[in-house]
């Protein structure tokens, strides 16, 4: 059985602490979402490109992360325990059919997986009080199903109720020189389940970022972003200052 979660970098108090929900889109053995394969290697599954990001970022000292080990397709962590979507029936035009569970089955991946990952990250940032926590998502540059245009935005950041850190990443990520969207591709206050229990509802502050996946798909792209969001932090925590 593995871990729900990996830890990458060394705690540091009053640091950066990287928060990926959607790291991963390893399957256990004993699920069986019942999809053809091919979407496993497919946004559904997982924030392609996120991952790597993440653990170069901690490379620098005083950035720690959070991973999550099994796909969103598993349980998306990214979600309220009692939302319909937490163990979501289908996602972009695909039927999950696998994950027509029962309340038994429900609540045993919730156990295994959704709360052991939440309860650690509520530990970190208890005992680490980071100056910033950061939302790391991708998203895919064109949906499956509903519009079907093109997504122009590079990077977007998103936010709910508190806006100060996300407003200082929009002015720095322009600067940048990034097409950089405000709640897009889609709005901090529709899908904000670990930000808004995590860093918002206690008070710490946080935003979350959404890099277009054609971007990172490959190491020179997620290098680059790993980059620019380690500047994009830096300035962040002293204009938090």
């Amino acid at each position: 059985m593995i871990e729900p979660f990996e830890i990458l970098g060394v705690p540091q108090q009053r640091g950066i602490l990287i928060v990926v929900d959607h790291a991963s889109n390893h399957v256990p053995a004993d699920i069986d979402l019942g999809i053809d394969p091919q979407f496993l290697e497919d946004h559904i599954a997982y924030d392609i490109g996120v991952a790597n990001i993440a653990r170069y970022m901690t490379e620098k000292p005083g950035h720690m992360a959070i991973l999550a080990t099994v796909s969103r397709l598993v349980v998306d962590l990214n979600r309220f325990p009692d939302e319909a979507d937490v163990i979501p029936p289908r996602s972009d035009g695909v039927e999950i059919t696998g994950n027509a569970v029962d309340d038994k089955e429900r609540a045993a991946r919730l156990d295994q997986f959704f709360h052991p990952y939440h309860d650690r990250l509520a530990r970190l940032i208890q005992d680490l009080d980071p100056v910033l926590t950061l939302f790391l998502h991708s998203f895919t540059p064109k949906l499956r199903s509903g519009k079907m245009e093109m997504r122009p935005w590079e990077i977007g950041v998103l936010y709910n109720e508190q806006e100060t850190a996300s407003r200082l990443a929009i002015q720095f990520l322009e600067q940048e020189e990034l097409v950089v969207g405000d709640q897009l591709p889609y709005s901090g206050k529709d899908l904000h389940a670990t930000m808004k229990r995590q860093a918002e509802d206690i008070g710490k502050a946080y935003t979350e970022i959404e890099i277009r996946q054609d971007l990172i798909a490959h190491e020179t792209g997620q290098r680059r972003f790993a980059d620019i969001l380690l500047r994009i932090c830096d300035k962040i925590r002293t204009g938090l200052a």
